[in-house]
């Protein structure tokens, strides 16, 4: 990973394909765990699954508006909870072979502010757990 890599998430760490996104959420092959306030469902993709200019490890942050109804906060949350990743990614995308991509969606559950320490923590534990699973 470079030097500018390591300081950024970078647009193709993001998922934003909606036929991922249905493949993750809808598909028999996503698993799921959770350290409260986070979520994550995860899947694996295989080397036939992946196209070769993709990064080995995507990312997707959701706060629902059921949480937080001003933006402000919503906002607040996703940027923590990708602070909380671009720091601890490196844990996970080591264990990810080459080839494979793991694509990840972190959802929140709480109504109520974490502190930044604490969403971190949350995060690593989590990250920590699928990188033991893949």
């Amino acid at each position: 990973m470079s030097a500018s890599q390591a300081e950024n998430l970078t647009k193709q760490e993001r998922v934003c394909s909606k036929l991922l996104i249905d493949r993750l959420f809808n598909g028999g092959k996503s698993h799921s765990m959770s350290a409260y306030p986070l979520r994550v469902v995860y899947m694996y993709l295989q080397p036939d699954d992946v196209a070769n200019d993709e990064p080995n490890t995507q990312i997707l942050v959701s706060v629902p508006k059921k949480c937080f109804k001003r933006a402000v906060k919503r906002n607040r949350v996703k940027r923590q909870v990708r602070e909380a990743y671009r720091r601890n990614r490196v844990l996970v995308s080591e264990k990810v072979a080459d080839g494979c991509r793991l694509v990840m969606a972190f959802i929140w559950l709480d109504s109520k502010l974490y502190d930044t320490a604490v969403v971190e923590a949350k995060m690593k534990n989590l990250i920590q757990r699928i990188s033991e699973k893949i």
